[in-house]
């Protein structure tokens, strides 16, 4: 079955970085887009971001455009999420996500995506 794990979280400190990983299993990893979302308490799942299935389209949220970068390794079944600048609001538990389609540019909702990690726990400390 199709498994995705997700690594990377902990607590800095703002302004500083963290890079998050997610390793897929069970799945033909290059042939889906993959998305980052974040969940933050008391409010609902938010896009971060997507990366086509053969990363020539990235899609970013307005609020970490320019700080956050997206990539993956399709040798390694795996995507990141590299965090530049974080701010307090940043702090969430972040969540991989799997296309629910092959080989489409996916949007930034959460039905798009049909598999989940369990996530991340991501803290920034003012």
């Amino acid at each position: 079955q199709v498994q995705l794990v997700e690594s990377g979280g902990g607590l800095v400190q703002a302004g500083g970085s963290l890079r998050l990983s997610c390793a897929a299993s069970g799945v033909t990893f290059s042939d889906y887009t993959m998305g980052w979302f974040r969940q933050a308490p008391g409010k609902e799942r938010e896009f971060v971001g997507s990366v086509s299935w053969r990363a020539d389209r990235t899609v970013y949220a307005d609020s970490v455009k320019g700080r956050f970068t997206i990539s993956r390794d399709n040798a390694k079944n795996t995507v990141y999420l590299q965090m530049n600048s974080l701010k307090p609001e940043d702090t969430a538990v972040y969540y991989c996500a799997l296309d629910s389609r092959r080989f489409r540019y996916t949007g930034t909702k959460t039905y798009d995506y049909y598999y989940w990690g369990q996530g991340t726990q991501v803290t920034v400390s003012s």
